[in-house]
């Protein structure tokens, strides 16, 4: 094996592999695909995004061509492309019976960028604990539509155990992931959950390599009837539920943020800010992981000079909107990663009063038990280095310089922990 690869898959996969090999030899075809959503559903309308339009095609070829797939690998991606086809159906057959849900509008949520690892996971779960705020959760964004015949209203929710069980395999199919990034049941989702839906989500190339999909989504992709189909996801969510203030999240709002504005040009906008190189050093390490439950071809390096490219776009994304007035300076708070992971109860402070939102005793508190719940603020044991990456310091550096310099991004030391 070469140094910069990391192959996790151990006899657990292997067994698998050999459990799903005869189910998964067919190739992933957008037709086949969408005639087994229909006959599994019983439903024929897509709603008024579509059933899969040039997204599908794109990503199913990217798949069988770049993703070296393992049997295993091959059964989910099917699975995952099948639910979100599944998901649309359903989804437009919910708002055709309750077409009123559509004209509930969502009011200024509080919309969370930045890139993965700058404590935004954090931040999320902080603000998740004001009831006044509302957050799409992992269980209801992964099954959003309840099974009314066996639903008793006196019980949980059984989706929430259901999901439950669901990430537990999931641990065991990416090992160490939990010690990395926080995940549950019952813990905030981010965007790109939603997203997925419809086939135009950055979720896509962080759990497989599919690089010609990727160039699409940032190049080629209209995001505008995939924020419209964002804000149908959230209206259907929101049903029962009115007044409560959405607090949403993802990166992936860093590289549309004109597309984001467009659908929601009231969001009040948060974005965290750190050491990009940091970011990719911890992101090669965790996707490594990620990936690992998918392919046995994995390679630590790769995945870091794909993803410095990628935080790159998304940084300098961020700084056009800036300069361009897409963004307007009081629609957004800026927060460094070191001062929000030293004092997040300062930090929430200041992002309420910078948006003339409550912040309250029952609140504070909250967040102070949350914090000594939580001491390292987030998920121990993430081990990882920047020379581990394979990527020149200087010319990685370079890469990003441009961002750091517009918003006063200090570098960090490398170290060889991070949350």
């Amino acid at each position: 094996m070469k140094p910069q690869q990391r192959n996790a898959r151990g006899w657990f996969h292997r067994s698998l592999d050999l459990v799903a090999w005869p189910l998964s030899r067919r190739r992933l075809r957008p037709g086949e695909l969408v005639a087994a959503a229909l006959k599994r559903t019983g439903l024929r309308d897509f709603g008024p995004e579509g059933p899969h339009g040039q997204a599908l095609g794109v990503l199913c070829e990217a798949l069988e061509h770049e993703a070296a797939l393992s049997p295993l690998g091959r059964l989910l991606a099917r699975q995952t492309l099948g639910c979100a086809l599944e998901t649309q159906l359903q989804l437009a057959a919910a708002l055709k019976a309750r077409p009123a849900l559509v004209d509930v509008p969502i009011a200024r949520p509080v919309v969370v960028l930045g890139l993965p690892r700058t404590g935004t996971p954090i931040l999320h779960e902080l603000l998740a604990l004001d009831p006044a705020n509302r957050c799409p959760l992992s269980w209801e964004v992964a099954k959003p539509f309840p099974d009314a015949s066996t639903r008793d209203p006196r019980a949980p929710d059984p989706r929430i155990a259901a999901t439950a069980r669901e990430f537990a395999f999931s641990e065991r199919l990416m090992p160490g992931l939990q010690s990395m990034h926080r995940i549950g049941a019952t813990l905030p989702q981010e965007c790109v959950g939603i997203t997925a839906f419809v086939f135009s989500s950055m979720q896509y190339p962080t759990i497989w390599r599919v690089p010609s999909y990727q160039r699409w989504l940032q190049q080629a992709c209209d995001h505008t009837p995939v924020y419209r189909f964002h804000r149908r996801f959230l209206q259907y969510l929101q049903d029962g539920k009115p007044g409560l203030r959405w607090v949403l999240k993802s990166p992936a709002h860093l590289w549309q943020l004109p597309a984001l504005l467009a659908t929601y040009p009231a969001a009040r906008l948060v974005q965290t800010h750190r050491d990009p190189l940091a970011i990719v050093s911890s992101l090669a390490s965790m996707l490594s992981v990620m990936r690992s439950a998918y392919s046995g071809d994995i390679d630590r390096h790769a995945i870091a000079r794909e993803w410095l490219a990628e935080c790159a776009s998304a940084l300098d994304a961020s700084v056009a909107a800036r300069r361009a007035g897409v963004v307007a300076p009081g629609q957004v708070l800026d927060i460094p990663f070191r001062a929000f992971m030293a004092d997040p109860p300062a930090a929430l402070r200041a992002l309420y009063a910078h948006f003339g939102m409550d912040f309250n005793e029952p609140l504070a508190a909250a967040i102070g038990a949350y914090v000594r719940e939580n001491p390292a603020g987030g998920p121990s044991g993430h081990r990882h280095h920047f020379e581990d990456t394979g990527l020149d310091p200087a010319a990685s550096r370079q890469a990003v310089w441009a961002y750091q310099a517009y918003f006063g991004v200090p570098s960090e030391p490398p170290t060889g922990a991070a949350p």
